[in-house]
């Protein structure tokens, strides 16, 4: 049944509530309490220490929208929902809420204004020439640890989805901890790639690599993808990392791709395509509020299909074709012109 158009936007306005409180879940580590089974507020709010009668009041809110349940006895109980803010689990999401619940976005998105008035990233506000800069370690760990998440998944699509036969080496540019590539590198043991990051990245790539069994296959160079990149590569691999960044500097990361490849290299990039048109779909959804997000915290923007044809253009390549995958990505390819 069709909510009243009232209801409709309560329901939209009051979404800070959720957020506020799912990020106070994972602050105190409620799914870890929980993973043992279900357990009454008293009990979570001693292992947390908080107060029990507020602690319910939130756990009850949560509740409402399917991260907890609250059990007839009044014990409450992780959902499969709840179980993925737990870290270290297959599918674990607990990164990501940190990510985009945590002060650096939701700080951002406060000065909305700002950015609709001028068209700059907020960070200009501050002064700032980079979003990227001024991170904490934890805040760099938890945005490797994010991404590395999306990705993780990510890997298994693109594998899947993307023809890699014809190719023997691949550059993984922003890498970040080396996700995609040690994905991709397992579905198709024929391959050797190179994940390329911040040198404090390559050094997190380097760790992952080993763990995974790939260092006979695969390794972590680090290096500023604004200076070069490193040669020699089939393919040039970049995953939601042009969606970071302005045409200019887009297009000056993608000529460092295309000096560094042979004529007969590839550029994929992994990133989602933006609609034709926006409806109400949980796909334009996605696609409208990843764009609005890459506005306020970048200064970069999620683009339609014409749009990666001039950046692709600009740069000295034609965009050859855009493979769809399950994940919420495509492989947009493209060859040197």
């Amino acid at each position: 049944m069709a909510l009243p158009p009232q209801q409709v936007l309560y329901q939209l306005a009051i979404g800070h509530y959720f957020s506020n409180a799912l990020q106070l879940a994972v602050k105190l580590g409620v799914a870890d309490v929980l993973a043992g089974g279900p357990r009454p507020a008293e009990d979570i709010a001693a292992a947390t220490r908080t107060d029990a009668p507020a602690l319910r009041r939130v756990l009850r809110l949560l509740a409402s929208v399917g991260v907890f349940e609250e059990r007839e006895d009044g014990a409450f109980a992780l959902t499969p929902v709840g179980e993925c803010l737990r870290p270290g689990v297959p599918g674990s999401a607990r990164a990501m809420v940190m990510l985009f619940t945590g002060a650096r976005v939701q700080d951002g998105w406060r000065d909305l204004e700002y950015a609709v008035r001028t068209g700059e990233p907020v960070f200009r506000k501050r002064g700032v020439d980079d979003p990227f800069t001024g991170r904490s370690d934890e805040d760099a760990a938890n945005f490797d640890a994010a991404m590395a998440d999306f990705t993780r998944l990510a890997a298994v699509a693109v594998a899947a989805a993307y023809d890699f036969a014809s190719l023997r080496t691949l550059v993984d540019v922003g890498g970040g901890n080396g996700a995609l590539l040690t994905g991709i590198l397992r579905a198709h043991p024929h391959l050797h790639g190179i994940v390329f990051d911040q040198p404090a990245a390559a050094e997190r790539a380097r760790a992952s690599i080993a763990e995974h069994g790939l260092a006979d296959r695969c390794e972590a160079v680090g290096g500023n993808f604004f200076a070069n990149v490193p040669a020699g590569g089939d393919a040039y691999v970049l995953k939601h990392v042009i969606h970071d960044w302005s045409d200019e500097r887009a297009t000056a990361i993608l000529k460092n791709c295309r000096r560094a490849m042979g004529e007969r290299g590839k550029l994929l990039i992994v990133e989602g395509v933006y609609p034709r048109r926006i409806d109400e779909s949980l796909a334009a959804r996605g696609a409208a509020a990843n764009d609005v997000n890459m506005l306020v915290n970048t200064g970069g923007r999620q683009r339609s299909e014409a749009e990666f044809r001039a950046l692709y253009a600009a740069a000295g390549f034609a965009l050859t074709r855009i493979v769809p995958t399950l994940a919420p990505v495509s492989v947009i390819e493209g060859v040197p012109e």
